[in-house]
């Protein structure tokens, strides 16, 4: 017992957090573990990150994301010939039936642009998610550090990015 309580404070301090057990559900989407990280002082854009489950049988489509402190885009990163490129979604993220979409690190995610603040670890910031079918999902985002690879430190970091 006294190992692993001592693992766990260990854990917490080096900023590693534990995946949110609650789910917000919408319909027959499951939206878990949103987090977003923190942006260096004067930076223009923030990212945030989530993984949308679809219990149904049909396919559900997020077709948009609002915020009050930012314009916000559905974005993919890619990799060509040793070059990152990112580009916005054109037509929405398709959430297959019975499948789960993870936003991360490298992948797709939620691009704030023009932050009218930056984003600050322990802050919580909010996104409302609008889906084809689900509707409009408003969304919590706790920020963590810069180059945090996300809860639990599982979903990896940018690749050759310097935060």
């Amino acid at each position: 017992m006294k190992i692993l309580l001592s693992t766990v404070v260990v854990a917490l301090a080096l900023g590693f957090a534990p995946a949110r057990a609650d789910a917000i559900k919408a319909g027959d989407l499951k939206i878990e573990t949103p987090w977003a990280r923190a942006t260096p002082k004067g930076a223009q854009v923030g990212a945030g990150y989530l993984t949308i489950e679809n219990d149904g049988a049909t396919a559900d489509r997020l077709t948009g994301v609002s915020a009050d402190f930012a314009e916000v885009q559905v974005h993919e990163m890619t990799m060509s010939h040793g070059v990152m490129q990112m580009r916005e979604v054109a037509g929405g993220l398709e959430i297959p039936a019975h499948k789960s979409v993870t936003l991360k690190p490298s992948g797709y995610h939620l691009m704030f642009m023009k932050l009218q603040h930056p984003l600050v670890k322990g802050q919580t910031i909010k996104a409302t998610l609008t889906f084809a079918r689900a509707g409009q999902v408003s969304v919590d985002f706790p920020v963590m550090a810069v180059g945090s690879p996300g809860p639990g430190g599982r979903t990896g970091a940018m690749k050759g990015m310097k935060m």
